[in-house]
């Protein structure tokens, strides 16, 4: 059986983050201001940092690399498509791919509460305050980010196309 341990528990404090920024970026109405594309960065920072810490929990197969690890590739693979679009000016395709890297996690939440005998259920049952803690400590995390993210100065934006120089 495995047992809380520190990149464990960053892991789903990541997550956990990562579900309550992503959510603050997809409500937010102003898509491509200054807020929204700091607070995607930080989101996309906590999903890289989930992805890539699942690779150091093998307590489903110990020792080895799971069907889970897969899907940490996958989102890897989504995550930098989503970035690239963002960057090259590409708005329904970064949309699309955030929104379906965003449901993963949902879904991947959901699939590790769903398992009695993991973790994070038996945490909610054993030890319901330091669950709700944790759940509201991240929450509110995201929020204080998305906050700080929205008082920023702004900065002009670049464009994303540049035209060639020299070139007639």
């Amino acid at each position: 059986m495995e047992s809380w341990n520190p990149l464990i528990a960053l892991h789903a404090l990541g997550a956990t983050f990562a579900v309550a920024a992503g959510a603050i970026v997809l409500l937010t109405p102003r898509k491509g201001d200054f807020a929204h594309r700091r607070l995607g960065l930080v989101w996309m920072a906590a999903m890289y940092w989930t992805a890539f810490s699942s690779f150091g929990i093998r307590e489903l197969r110990p020792g080895h690399f799971s069907f889970i690890h897969l899907l940490s590739l996958w989102t890897l693979v989504s995550l930098t498509v989503a970035l690239w679009a963002a960057v090259t000016g590409r708005g329904a395709l970064h949309r699309g791919w955030v929104v379906g890297t965003y449901a993963g996690l949902v879904a991947a939440g959901i699939a590790a509460m769903a398992f009695p005998q993991r973790l994070a259920p038996q945490l909610m049952v054993h030890h319901p305050l330091i669950f709700t803690a944790a759940g509201l400590g991240a929450s509110l995390a995201a929020v204080a980010v998305a906050v700080i993210c929205r008082r920023l100065p702004q900065r002009p934006r670049r464009p994303t196309v540049r035209p060639a120089v020299g070139i007639e």
